[in-house]
């Protein structure tokens, strides 16, 4: 079974100093975060589990209806790492995870779905989108990594650690949704355009 984990804790500060949380925005007629959540229970993850941190409550009303797991990081503020361990923990019985970001709308089941099947098929360690050559997001981790994400700490993602471990395999992905998230108000606008983000053109490798 593959778990989708999806990150929803941080606070977003480059989008808002006043308190607007970016996940709840209106994409599409939705809140931005909904989108992340819809193409993991579109795809072929076994369960989808939604970490939340700060405005969890917000956030955590914010996806009433939909067939997932919350679990709130009352750490959130050390960073993503404490954001990921909680994940992986809740994940232990699954054989890999997709970890997906929040503010990534463009991803769909489809991506998620090639990452589950090259895992079965190739039984690697990670598997990892690219996009013109360059490692996006999300990405399958095998439970055999899970110990080691555990062990992490402070505002990192597991991006180290995939670079360090031998036999990660890469597998192109179609479109630009595995390289873009909102960062910024201006970002949120131009994907609402349908266009490349601006102050993060390359938004790859953030987990």
């Amino acid at each position: 079974m593959i778990a989708a984990i999806i990150l929803a804790a941080g606070r977003g500060a480059r989008f808002s100093a006043d308190g607007r949380n970016k996940l709840l925005e209106d994409f599409g007629g939705s809140p931005l975060l909904r989108r992340a959540v819809d193409a993991a229970l579109g795809s072929r993850a076994g369960e989808t589990i939604v970490v939340t941190g700060w405005d969890h409550e917000r956030v955590s009303a914010a996806l009433a209806g939909r067939s997932v797991t919350l679990v709130h990081n009352l750490d959130h503020a050390e960073g993503m790492a404490s954001t990921l361990r909680v994940g992986i923990a809740q994940a232990r019985d699954a054989q890999g995870a997709l970890i997906l970001l929040g503010d990534m709308p463009n991803v769909s089941s489809a991506v998620l779905d090639l990452l589950i099947g090259t895992f079965e098929e190739t039984h690697a360690p990670a598997v990892v989108p690219l996009r013109g050559g360059r490692r996006g997001n999300p990405v399958l981790v095998g439970r055999a990594l899970f110990p080691r994400i555990l062990e992490l700490r402070g505002d990192i993602g597991a991006r180290a650690l995939l670079r360090a471990t031998p036999d990660v395999v890469e597998v192109e992905a179609d479109g630009d949704g595995v390289i873009l998230d909102v960062d910024t108000p201006d970002d949120l606008d131009a994907l609402r355009r349908g266009e490349r983000a601006s102050s993060d053109p390359i938004g790859s490798e953030k987990i």
